[in-house]
């Protein structure tokens, strides 16, 4: 059977559902585990209930199913993270300047804009993308419209210029 697209546009895969949802649980698991720092019984047991929580919302969401997670970790993906890395540094960087400066020298501004993202989690990623951005907050998403608030108006140009936006729509393979 090929790979073909549902109601919703995600492309029905293949691959096998139960391996799909171990590879979630591992990850789930491991993130757990490296993010909590604790190995205690009680707090592992916990951990656990969370992780197969999770795990049962995903399947009775369906979510494994189709392929809502269709980035996969491709070397464009590696790239993006790190571009990403070094816009969060330079914009905490300009941020704790204009913050420490005499004048605080910022022009909060509200831009509008409409993404090449298609698909929901591309969307999902740019809208959270903006925001782990310092200096920058994504408001409202409605389709492929964009509002963020910038703290200044070179943040707001940054936006405008779509770096992160083309980024963004790069990462799919489809």
């Amino acid at each position: 059977m090929a790979d073909s697209p549902d109601k919703r546009g995600n492309r029905q895969t293949t691959g096998s559902h139960p391996a799909r949802m171990a590879l979630m649980g591992v990850l789930l698991v491991a993130a757990w585990l490296l993010w909590s720092g604790f190995f205690k019984p009680l707090l592992l047991v916990l951990g656990a209930i969370s992780c197969a929580l999770v795990l049962w919302a995903a399947h009775r969401m369906h979510l494994f199913d189709r392929d809502v997670f269709a980035l996969g970790l491709t070397s464009r993906l590696f790239r993006f993270w790190g571009w990403l890395g070094r816009e969060i540094v330079r914009s905490s960087l300009e941020v704790t300047r204009a913050v420490l400066s005499r004048k605080l020298a910022i022009s909060p501004t509200v831009v509008e804009f409409d993404s090449r993202c298609e698909h929901p989690v591309d969307r999902a990623i740019l809208g959270n993308s903006i925001t782990l951005t310092p200096g920058t907050l994504t408001l409202s998403i409605d389709g492929q419209r964009f509002v963020v608030h910038a703290l200044s108006e070179e943040g707001a140009r940054d936006i405008m210029r779509g770096e992160m936006d083309r980024r963004v729509s790069e990462l799919r393979d489809d």
